[in-house]
């Protein structure tokens, strides 16, 4: 994946807002990998691994007799990946740079991506590649973002316009915030076959899921500014008004639909 195309900083930083998010869907995600079939001894491919909290999963689930290999092009992000996976004692888990659209893989049983297509030019070019990925029968999961299915409550000038800005910096970087209900048909297109779907969203009054507003907006705020959407005064207000809405207990802060979707190469 061109790093042009990804709005959202990386690094130490990028990996921080990760790391949160992991946490907050990791029930989400977890439910969907036991509903497409991950099981012990299973050879996994985890794509755009980010802080690596998937991968860590996935190798704990398919244990000794399985191995996992997670791939990401952010090689900051990769070397505290593998740090803490020796940390964890997870010797069935390797992490690579690499990049799914370029480069040809091993075959793997299960193959699962996250909040990767939303973020590239070219999905179904990406899907072609993953389904090379896999062993015949062997199990393609993906989930992903419907940006427009934010809501909050009660009605919020600066959450509206945080919501605004991301889909409008991805779409001019050539992406799709609103991937999440083009992905069934996608994977049947690259030849995914009893393709199945999910719906998921995250929603909070007083967990920490309520900071992914304030903590995205400020992830995003160097390419909302290379794209002249806003003024630093603008994102410097808008994070601070989100972080005060945020910390508010009478407040209900959702963050994107997400789409997951899973089915089988025949």
């Amino acid at each position: 994946m061109d790093r042009k195309h990804y709005i959202i900083r990386g690094g130490l930083e990028g990996r921080a807002r990760l790391v949160v998010l992991s946490r907050i869907m990791r029930p989400a995600t977890l439910s969907v990998l036991d509903r497409a079939g991950i099981c012990p001894g299973m050879n996994c491919l985890e794509i755009g691994c980010g802080s690596g909290d998937i991968a860590f999963e996935l190798a704990r689930i398919v244990g000794p007799r399985g191995k996992v290999v997670a791939t990401d092009i952010d090689e900051i992000k990769l070397r505290l990946a593998r740090e803490e996976a020796a940390e964890h004692g997870l010797t069935n888990l390797e992490f690579r740079c690499a990049d799914i659209l370029t480069e040809q893989l091993e075959k793997f049983d299960f193959v699962h991506a996250r909040f990767l297509l939303t973020h590239l030019p070219d999905p179904r070019k990406a899907l072609e590649q993953v389904r090379l990925a896999l062993h015949p029968g062997g199990a393609l999961v993906v989930e992903d973002v419907d940006f427009r299915g934010h809501f909050c409550h009660p009605e919020n000038r600066s959450f509206s316009r945080y919501v605004e800005l991301y889909i409008k910096t991805a779409q001019r970087r050539g992406a799709d915030p609103n991937i999440g209900p083009r992905l069934p048909g996608l994977l049947v297109e690259a030849g995914i076959k009893a393709v199945r779907i999910n719906l998921v969203q995250v929603v909070g009054m007083s967990d920490e899921s309520k900071l992914m507003a304030p903590l995205t907006m400020e992830n995003i705020a160097d390419s909302v500014l290379t794209e002249g959407l806003a003024s630093h005064v603008e994102i410097h207000q808008l994070v601070h008004e989100l972080y005060e809405f945020a910390h508010d207990p009478t407040t209900i802060i959702s963050g994107p639909r997400v789409i997951q979707t899973w089915g089988h190469r025949p």
